[in-house]
């Protein structure tokens, strides 16, 4: 749906350095439609994915809120990492002992911008996102004690997608959009970029202490763009230029806010090149089609939303795209083994992996 880009997928994953062999880590997931895992069912907002066919291949085969036919990329990292997968915090289920699972804070529709989504209404901006997390540390201390859970925190696997709505429902939202003329597109992106600093830094001063994290994608490719954009089925060439300003910049951000602490803290990570591969070459990948969506209507099923009323195809396998703007659940699993396994082309200087195991050995 139009809520929120597929291809923006801004991931950050902060691991603590010392690992308990008794405890799993806690996983706490932040960000859009990428990784909510429902929060918006709960909010009055049309950024919602809690009817047919979403869910279809999830294990009940109802739809939960996920943007996606199945499984989303938190699922996946949990399932490889063995961990239980997340509540969504306003889930009435988080409570007690499901608290040290961790939780998942996601609002499909924001941005880094405050103004990024606004025709969504009730949404959980990302530092509402952040406020909810300090109640949740307030919530843990009183069932574990204070250092038990700055100790859960410090240890966590946190997970942000965050970027690309400042782009597809923000700045190209609409012809001379509010931000489009307030800034040229290499200001905006260096506005943004500067701003995606004070909500890691953020999250470091709330405990995060190995963090990943990923640029957009190849935002012009999603088929909401080829429909409304493009006229021979060629990614969008404005919107790609967008993706290229800003994920050089995003990776020198993230060296310096390394630099400025003292400690490699924060992990990049290539989406742009982990989605070409697979859009560009779909049959190497086991796909039929990177351009048309799963589920829509229009050219490319990329017009709209994805409704029990719009075309839907047999086998979600064989399409890279769920809906207009969100990858199957099988192209999400592509996206994870090259987080987990990925070399230095896509994952700077590490990946997860490696870190994993630095972090055992700690």
């Amino acid at each position: 749906m139009a809520t929120s880009l597929v291809l923006c997928f801004c991931v950050v994953i902060s691991l603590a350095a010392s690992v308990s062999a008794q405890q799993p880590r806690a996983f706490f997931v932040f960000g859009d439609s990428l990784v909510d895992s429902g929060n918006n069912d709960f909010l009055a907002t049309t950024a919602r994915a809690d009817a047919y066919p979403y869910g279809i291949d999830y294990p009940t085969h109802r739809p939960t809120g996920r943007f996606s036919n199945g499984l989303n990329i938190p699922d996946l990292i949990s399932l490889e990492l063995g961990l239980e997968p997340t509540l969504p915090y306003l889930s009435p289920l988080l409570v007690g002992e499901k608290l040290l699972i961790g939780a998942n804070f996601a609002s499909a529709g924001i941005g880094i911008l405050n103004d990024t989504g606004f025709q969504f209404l009730h949404i959980i901006r990302i530092y509402k996102q952040l406020e909810l997390f300090q109640v949740y540390q307030k919530r843990v201390s009183a069932h574990i004690g204070s250092e038990g859970a700055r100790n859960l925190v410090n240890r966590a696997l946190v997970l942000i997608t965050l970027g690309g709505n400042d782009f597809v429902n923000n700045y190209y939202l609409v012809p001379y959009s509010a931000r489009s003329r307030q800034f040229s597109l290499p200001d905006y992106v260096r506005y943004i970029i500067s701003e995606y600093r004070k909500v890691l830094r953020k999250l470091y001063d709330l405990g995060a202490r190995r963090v990943l994290v990923t640029g957009t994608g190849p935002m012009g490719c999603a088929p909401a763009e080829l429909a409304m954009r493009s006229r021979n089925g060629d990614c969008d060439v404005e919107l790609q230029r967008a993706a290229s300003l800003y994920n050089p910049q995003l990776v020198d951000m993230i060296r310096s806010l390394n630099q400025e602490i003292g400690s490699d803290i924060f992990v990049a990570a290539d989406a742009y090149r982990m989605h070409m591969d697979y859009i560009s070459n779909p049959q190497a990948y086991g796909f039929a089609t990177a351009k048309i969506a799963c589920c829509g209507q229009g050219p490319y099923n990329g017009i709209g939303l994805c409704t029990p009323a719009s075309n839907l195809c047999p086998n979600r396998d064989l399409n890279a795209f769920w809906d207009a703007f969100h990858p199957s659940e099988k192209a999400n699993k592509i996206i994870v083994q090259q987080i987990l396994r990925g070399s230095n082309q896509y994952m700077y200087p590490m990946n997860l992996t490696t870190i994993m195991a630095l972090d055992s050995r700690t």
